[in-house]
């Protein structure tokens, strides 16, 4: 049997560490951080929202007022939960059950957020009082009034990333 040579045992473990969301700092491993102080919103320095070029005022028309177009822009499933595993460590979650969380766009599709970038992604809890369900009502009322023209398309995305909570008060919509 031979044996494994240690700079190569090093290596094959700080890549395996990288790889859950982990950096090796003076010989131990330490969660890179993302603060659950800012819940029910994500860190803004760690997801502080993107969104997609595709989607402005000026193509809400051909893009998120169609029926049925988050659908061809919605990440898959493998990418989001691979992502959800790893931010789950960044947050410092207890709870690293992935059922728990739903990998959330800060930014919604139906506002125009980024689809796959880790700035508009994180791991929202399904728990508490403020939770992914309830965000999804909020972001599904300012799509209709994005798309009936009572609201910017700019304004709903300001107020969302702003607070979600109070977005849609601040708006009037409420």
């Amino acid at each position: 049997m031979s044996r494994i040579r240690r700079p190569l045992v090093t290596s094959l473990s700080a890549f395996a560490l990288a790889v859950a969301g982990l950096t090796i700092t003076t010989g131990t491993a330490h969660a890179q951080s993302c603060s659950q102080a800012y819940l029910p919103l994500p860190d803004p320095s760690c997801q502080p929202g993107d969104f997609n070029p595709d989607v402005t005022q000026s193509t809400i028309d051909s893009t998120i007022c169609v029926s049925g177009w988050t659908a061809t822009v919605r990440p898959s499933s493998s990418y989001t939960t691979a992502l959800k595993k790893k931010q789950i460590v960044e947050y410092g979650y207890t709870d690293t059950s992935t059922s728990d969380y739903e990998e959330d766009h800060f930014v919604p599709l139906e506002l125009g957020g980024a689809p796959k970038s880790e700035l508009n992604l994180w791991p929202e809890p399904e728990y508490g009082t403020k939770t992914a369900a309830n965000k999804d009502t909020v972001e599904n009322k300012l799509k209709k009034a994005v798309c009936a023209g009572t609201v910017t398309l700019a304004d709903a995305q300001d107020a969302i990333v702003t607070d979600w909570t109070t977005a849609l008060s601040s708006l009037g919509l409420s």
